[in-house]
């Protein structure tokens, strides 16, 4: 834009010397609002736009020529294979929903009796859902799960909860893959050059836990502290600025929580482990069910190589193509097929969608319930819509 600037500055030059005042100063008025930012913000989203919808396309095509390569007439018998124990999964699937929802409510500090278990499912199951869609989609989701909550909770209290509730399932996720790395390392069958590669992956993870721990012990505001250098940028410096007060926030009320409520802190912590442990018992009984031969100790370090999967392909809208793929790789480090890999990953892929589904159609239920309600308090001001009902 600096460059685009200047060409239109010497252009303004030009027409100031050959024509008439008048049309200068309309030039002058458009280069104004350009530098503004009237102009350049919406040419930078349509570039974001753009290149995730690129990003998407690609993730499709790689997931498309998996398929087609392994031929899906062998996928669609392996999913055979699986039968009836996709009903398992898909049973699975819900309660790990339910203890996420848990997890999320054991968050909040202040009075959620409005809050009625039903709408907590149905928000958790709408951010999940769009949460399968990258970085951004993390971000729009848990907007979407604070903004279904209704009055039912005040909003600073919703976006404490959501960040005390992100920031242990994260804690959480490091220790699970931090302990299947492990386990690699001691009993899995791997080259000495993969040995090499995940004890230099386990060395950052666990620094990253003592870390964690060490600022939730001592209250250090370390995510604060890096977006205060971050900000000192010039070109992030605006956008930084406006975030910084709502950052500081959800990291101190974090940071806070263990002392000021230790029995919901450890309840928040264990519900997300639950979640966990729940994703393991997923894999295991897919692999069972297609004849792998997997113990559960194997579809533990199958999850936790999983997770590692998901943080590469988190810039990658949905992970389609590279979240397969991982799989098919992770598959054939335990010397099974590649096949198996991508029919564990489309088995896990499907219950997704299935209960992002549901809560989608839950939540037209009850934005179809609420509108009469919302209509008659617009009718009448002394009628309030119950939320939390």
């Amino acid at each position: 834009m600096g460059a685009g600037n200047s060409v239109i500055e010497c252009a303004l030059i030009g027409i100031q010397q050959t024509h008439k005042p008048k049309k200068a100063r309309r030039w002058r008025s458009i280069l104004k609002q350009a530098r503004k930012g009237g102009i350049a913000p919406r040419l930078q989203s349509l570039i974001q736009h753009a290149v995730r919808f690129f990003a998407a396309l690609l993730g499709f095509a790689l997931l498309s020529y998996l398929v087609f390569r392994t031929g899906p007439g062998i996928v669609w018998k392996q999913l055979q294979a699986v039968g009836w124990g996709f009903a398992l999964v898909i049973l699975l699937g819900g309660l790990s929903q339910l203890a996420k929802t848990c997890a999320w409510r054991q968050a909040f500090t202040c009075d959620i009796s409005g809050l009625s278990w039903s709408r907590s499912f149905v928000a958790q199951l709408i951010s999940d859902g769009m949460g399968q869609f990258g970085v951004a989609g993390k971000v729009v989701g848990e907007g979407a799960r604070i903004s279904l909550l209704g009055r039912a909770v005040p909003l600073p209290n919703a976006l404490s909860a959501g960040a005390i509730d992100g920031g242990l399932h994260t804690f959480s996720a490091l220790l699970v893959t931090v302990l299947g790395i492990s386990a690699i390392l001691m009993i899995g069958p791997v080259s000495a050059r993969w040995r090499v590669y995940a004890a230099l992956l386990i060395i950052v993870l666990v620094s990253v836990v003592i870390l964690a721990a060490a600022a939730l012990r001592n209250r250090w505001q370390l995510v604060g502290n890096a977006t205060r250098a971050i900000g000192r940028l010039p070109r992030l410096h605006a956008w930084v600025s406006d975030k910084q007060p709502i950052v500081d926030s959800a990291e101190d009320n974090l940071l806070s929580f263990r002392d000021e409520a230790p029995a919901a802190f450890w309840a928040t912590l264990t519900f997300n482990l639950l979640w966990h442990m729940l994703a393991v018992l997923e894999v295991y009984i897919i692999l069972r069910f297609m004849g792998a031969g997997f113990t559960v100790g194997g579809a533990f370090i199958v999850e936790s190589l999983t997770k590692v999967i998901n943080l590469v392909g988190a810039l990658n809208p949905g992970n389609f193509g590279t979240y397969e793929g991982g799989s098919m790789l992770i598959a054939k480090m335990f010397g099974v097929t590649s096949t198996t890999g991508l029919t564990l990953a489309l088995c896990r892929r499907v219950r997704t969608v299935f209960w992002a589904a549901v809560g989608a159609m839950c939540m037209i239920v009850m934005k179809k319930a609420e509108a009469p309600r919302a209509i008659a308090a617009t009718l009448d001001p002394a009628v309030e819509p119950s939320h939390g009902k």
